[in-house]
């Protein structure tokens, strides 16, 4: 067994784990991914914690919670201070490369992001923020003359990553990030042949979207599974080049995404929620030379800060002291959860809804385990559910007598882990002084569309 594999992470942005079909939807056509996840670790509740763009991916980069690392809104500026994912792997003799949507640093959505704000990637063609995916910018490492990916972006972005895999230094293992800007919004930008396979009629909803909005859902998720199809194929393409070039055995991949999509769900649209629809994210792990090609699944509810420790530690490198989240590597050799079955759930501060009551946004703090949803807001306890006899969440149980005492054993358990974090659940404007942001009515950290800070 290699000591030291390569790592390919891939994922999407947006991609809610009920818009695959090895997760169970009969709709949408991922047969690339399926049959992935036939030979990978599924891990089926993964989670994203706090599900907004900037803190996932600030989370990805450090191994830290948003209540530590500070970028919990969109569009603000991760610091230097932690020992960033590709540092650790740079440190252990790895070439690193990332690929994409970057979303951490904070200075212009479309700026050149200079090397010393790469948090330690090498190889890089990358913009901060685009999702007009067929005009999709882009900078070539040190040029500061923007480009634009040719058609598709994630077909060229793939591409790229496959020429990257052909050309690299086969002495030294890689960490390969590749990071696509769809299935999120705009849903109508598939290429043609793509959305053509989805008919808005034909496409069934989830039992939580109300009738006053299925219209507009039934549009929008035939447009978000058209994306769906073609990041497939596109993952395709990545699993044939990785066979082609005797890559398979000996590289961990991963397939994930940074946050679900409610798309109608409960009345809501995009993420920073609590339901499934907006947490819940694919997490397929593959490592054929140590987990063999038999898929298996396994309960544990891995987060965002949990993946550089999980994927350090696999690789035999060690974990930084700046990292919150914990490593699953014992558990996937069939030792026991280090997070005991639950996941924190958060969002400290719900941008872009401040002054805008129709968004129902609210700071929240909750637990995730396999089988139970509790959430509290500033007000008190505000959502439990049984997920296993109410998948889709309908019946909140606060309030009801016979939940008296799972309530409370939920609410201790959440009180324990906002306190290991220094975790006061104080109203999100607070969090927005104590980190010198600044914010317009909405709540939002305004984004520049331009060149330069």
């Amino acid at each position: 067994m290699s000591s030291h594999p390569n790592v390919v992470f891939v994922f999407g942005d947006q991609w809610r784990v009920q818009a695959l079909g090895y997760a169970g939807n009969p709709v949408v056509q991922t047969p690339a991914i399926d049959a992935l996840a036939a030979e990978s670790v599924d891990f089926t509740y993964a989670v994203s914690g706090c599900p907004v763009c900037t803190p996932y991916r600030a989370s990805l980069v450090t191994g830290q919670y948003p209540q530590t690392h500070g970028c919990f809104v969109n569009d603000v500026t991760l610091s230097n201070k932690a020992t960033s994912i590709a540092q650790v792997f740079a440190g252990g003799g790895y070439d690193t490369a990332y690929i994409g949507k970057w979303h951490i640093d904070g200075n212009g959505r479309n700026a050149y992001i200079p090397p010393e704000r790469r948090q330690g990637f090498d190889y890089w063609k990358v913009l901060e923020c685009t999702h007009d995916y067929n005009c999709s910018q882009y900078y070539d490492h040190d040029d500061e003359n923007v480009k634009i990916w040719e058609g598709y972006d994630a077909v060229a972005q793939t591409d790229d990553a496959i020429d990257y895999l052909s050309q690299r230094d086969g002495n030294k293992p890689f960490l390969l990030m590749l990071s696509w800007g769809g299935p999120h919004e705009p849903y109508q930008t598939a290429p043609e042949a793509y959305r053509n396979r989805y008919a808005p009629g034909d496409v069934p909803l989830r039992p939580n979207v109300p009738e006053e909005m299925a219209a507009q859902a039934r549009a929008d998720i035939a447009g978000y599974y058209a994306h769906c199809s073609v990041l497939d194929d596109c993952m395709a393409k990545l699993l044939q080049a990785l066979d082609d070039l005797g890559l398979r055995e000996d590289t961990i991949l991963v397939f994930t995404s940074d946050h679900g999509d409610m798309l109608g769900s409960h009345g809501h649209l995009k993420k920073q929620r609590p339901w499934d629809e907006s947490i819940r994210v694919p997490f397929l792990l593959r490592w054929p030379e140590r987990f063999g090609n038999t898929g298996r699944k396994v309960d544990a509810l891995i987060d965002a800060p949990d993946i550089l420790p999980t994927l350090a530690d696999l690789a035999g490198l060690p974990i930084p002291d700046s990292v919150d989240g914990v490593s699953y590597r014992n558990y996937l050799d069939g030792g026991a959860d280090p997070r005991e079955g639950m996941a924190l759930l958060s969002c400290m501060h719900p941008f872009g809804q401040y002054n805008r009551p129709q968004y129902g946004g609210r700071e929240f703090r909750g637990l995730r385990t396999a089988r139970y949803t509790y959430t509290r807001t500033l007000d008190g306890p505000w959502l439990l559910y049984d997920n296993q006899a109410d998948p889709y969440q309908l019946n909140n149980l606060i309030g009801n007598s016979e939940a008296a005492g799972l309530q409370r054993d939920l609410d201790a358990k959440l009180t324990a882990r906002l306190e290991s974090l220094g975790d006061g659940f104080r109203p999100g404007m607070e969090y927005v002084r104590q980190w010198g942001y600044e914010v317009d009515e909405t709540g939002t950290v305004p984004y520049r569309h331009k060149t330069g800070k």
